[in-house]
């Protein structure tokens, strides 16, 4: 049995409870709603006749929220802050002609595709873009995704994936901890922690000892080994793409003994529902043209 619409709970009602409950006073929530405290109080009174239940008990002259206060709190905070995002949503869609959603790797956002979405904004004039930083296949459709840029294999699930690139290996170290481009025996590698075969597969091709690729220090983000290496902790693979701008300005420079492919390559994945959605696949066709 659905309720009607004249059953729901007053929106101010909930956000008299919400406001009395984060200050745990009717007067403080009060100042904030800019209503008098006898107003907060019978929008509460109002809320708890409604619903059958005491939200607030008194106890030595304060309020206290209810075992069904606080049962029912975090669902009204929720609510409340959806309500919230939707307002903002909805004022930030004026003037705009179309929406996408994407997800992308972290430091591949922020180093590589950042300083290129100019070009595909500037051809889309009226497009608003969302961008968010996230590992790993998840439901794009429930998401709200309407593109990924994916790391790894090209399956996900729902989805179909594009090749963009491959990956190509770096072995850099800043100017001030190398002489030259050698790598020095007593310098310390700096490791990626979720591919900890990189610098021993490095080694191996130079026809090194592959022990010492299993020392150093480790980070699980690209760009805090970036950072890392720029601080001259010590020499780090990276690819060659998120260092384009360090490698152009001398702030790293590549070592001696070549670059390494790794088997797996970036993807472009769009979602089976919006196949023939034409902003992705707009998206999709220009980014691919960025790394050809």
């Amino acid at each position: 049995m659905k309720l009607s619409r004249s059953q729901l709970p007053d929106l101010a009602a909930l956000q008299a409870f919400e406001a009395a409950a984060r200050h745990g006073s009717f007067t403080r929530a009060a100042v904030e709603l800019n209503l008098t405290q006898s107003a907060v109080s019978r929008q509460i009174k109002d809320l708890e006749t409604q619903l059958g239940i005491a939200l607030f008990e008194r106890v030595r002259q304060r309020i206290v929220l209810s075992t069904a206060g606080q049962r029912l709190r975090p669902e009204i905070e929720r609510l409340l802050a959806e309500l919230q995002n939707l307002s903002i949503r909805a004022a930030s869609g004026r003037d705009v002609t179309g929406h996408l959603s994407v997800v992308t790797l972290p430091t591949f956002g922020s180093r590589w595709l950042m300083p290129r979405l100019c070009s595909f904004l500037s051809a889309h004039p009226g497009l608003q873009v969302s961008i968010a930083a996230r590992q790993g296949a998840f439901d794009m459709t429930d998401a709200g995704v309407d593109l990924a840029i994916h790391y790894g294999k090209p399956a996900w699930p729902g989805a179909s994936c594009t090749y963009l690139c491959a990956e190509t290996m770096l072995a850099v170290a800043a100017p001030g901890v190398v002489t030259g481009d050698i790598l020095p025996d007593d310098l310390p590698l700096l490791h990626l922690e979720s591919r900890p075969m990189l610098w021993p597969e490095w080694l191996s091709a130079q026809g090194q000892p592959v022990t010492r690729g299993f020392q150093g220090h480790r980070f699980d983000q690209f760009s805090l080994l970036i950072e890392a290496a720029l601080a001259g902790i010590g020499a780090a693979l990276l690819p060659s793409y998120l260092i384009e701008r360090e490698l152009q300005t001398g702030d790293l420079c590549a070592l001696s003994g070549g670059s390494l492919s790794t088997d797996a390559a970036y993807w472009v994945a769009i979602p089976d529902a919006s196949a023939s959605d034409p902003v992705p696949l707009a998206f999709r066709d220009w980014i691919i043209g960025q790394v050809t």
